[in-house]
């Protein structure tokens, strides 16, 4: 642990990501306070933990946001209406969130001591690149409202660096994996749960380029960040990626690992339908391999493999059905303003 840093603040520490995040942060001894709606349910943290405090409300409340950062060495940012197909939601919703809210956000944290402020952007910010390897000097050329607001957040971000106050971007790959509030919205989570539950999986496209990320290295970077000397990771920008693949061969290799995990279900079949999401770009991570040492170590197969296991212990109810699963059908039902 860094000695300054000893209280965390995670927005939307309840979320996917953050589901696997906030235990990590208690066992490496942090005195941890989740900020989160939860939309998707309040079951998922480690409830009665004497280091964890959560409060349930909205990131869009200036006087919630004081209360909660009071005595906040550091923020680790996750909360916002996440991946681009939820923005078939209100336009005007997910911009108030995702970065109208950014600056207040900051700028209190900045205000309220806070040593650090950790910000999840994502690599859908480069959009289409052809590009071999996308670095993190590339334009943004964002093809939605999602990742242009992503994108706008940073040099707010940027503007705030300050020598007490260090400020570090991550635009992660997508990420893939089992959390106890699981997202089955995202390619790699999308494709092993139709494999498992309907022994066909669907390849809308195929050719466009996905990096991918394993949750739990994602999670444990966030961790590593807390404890890292603030001029390594000062007023930084980095990509954190794992392996890049087509959606085509995201399929093919779910198929694979599904079928070793579960033979009984095979075969399992492989279909392709014509897709209008273009977002194709292959990122490099070697950035965050140089300057901070950083390097993933599960794979796209670890993911699926996490994922059969949680199947097979019934940890995964109603996976086809239960709104809680999808981002856009959940957050439509909780009919936010």
């Amino acid at each position: 642990m860094n000695a300054e840093i000893k209280s965390v603040l995670v927005t939307g520490g309840a979320g996917y990501v953050g589901a696997v995040l906030v235990p990590k942060l208690l066992a490496a001894g942090y005195r941890v306070t989740v900020l989160d709606l939860y939309l998707f349910g309040d079951d998922v943290l480690p409830k009665g933990h004497p280091a964890l405090a959560e409060i349930r409300g909205d990131i869009r409340d200036p006087d919630l946001l004081r209360a909660s950062l009071r005595g906040m060495d550091a923020v680790v940012h996750l909360a916002c209406i996440s991946n681009d197909p939820s923005f078939e939601l209100d336009p005007s919703l997910s911009r108030s969130i995702n970065y109208d809210a950014f600056e207040p956000l900051v700028a209190v944290s900045r205000e309220a001591g806070v040593r650090r402020f950790i910000y999840a952007s994502t690599s859908s910010v480069y959009g289409v690149s052809d590009r071999p390897n996308v670095t993190e000097d590339h334009p943004l050329v964002p093809l939605t409202d999602y990742n242009k607001y992503k994108g706008m957040c940073e040099p707010i971000l940027a503007r705030y660096q300050s020598d007490g106050f260090s400020t570090v971007t991550i635009r992660p790959a997508t990420v893939c994996g089992y959390s106890p509030r699981l997202r089955l919205d995202l390619t790699v989570n999308i494709l092993t749960n139709l494999a498992v539950n309907t022994r066909r999986i669907t390849i809308f496209g195929g050719t466009q380029k996905r990096p991918n990320i394993h949750i739990e290295d994602i999670a444990d970077l966030y961790v590593d960040l807390l404890a890292m000397p603030a001029p390594l990771i000062a007023g930084k920008i980095f990509n954190c990626g794992y392996e890049n693949h087509t959606v085509r061969e995201l399929g093919e290799m779910v198929r694979r690992s599904v079928v070793q995990e579960m033979p009984q279900l095979a075969p399992i079949e492989v279909t392709t339908s014509p897709s209008n999401d273009l977002r194709s770009y292959h990122i490099s991570s070697e950035k965050i391999a140089r300057e901070l040492g950083f390097k993933p170590k599960r794979t796209v197969e670890d993911a699926v493999g996490d994922l059969c296991r949680a199947f097979r212990a019934g940890k995964i109810p109603d996976p086809m059905t239960d709104l809680r699963y999808y981002n856009v059908k959940a957050v439509q039902a909780a009919k936010l303003a």
